[in-house]
């Protein structure tokens, strides 16, 4: 296909994230998040499973987009 140009778009992230996930973006301790998230300072988690806890990328994202100017 020569002569098209190909758009480069911002997407949104989509999906879910796992605590290692979280951590490698918000770089605290695990027990420091557990306790964020209890006492409503950092976004809900989300059960799948009872073995599996996972949170809205786009929520942490925002959460580290909105706290990085404190």
């Amino acid at each position: 296909m020569a002569g098209t140009k190909q758009r480069r778009t911002q997407r949104t992230p989509e999906g879910y994230l796992r605590l290692p996930q979280v951590l490698e973006l918000i770089p605290i301790g695990k027990s420091t998040w557990w306790k964020g998230c209890a006492a409503g300072m950092f976004p809900k988690p989300i059960k799948l499973s009872p073995r599996i806890t996972v949170w809205i990328a786009k929520e942490i994202l925002d959460f580290i987009e909105t706290s990085s100017g404190r």
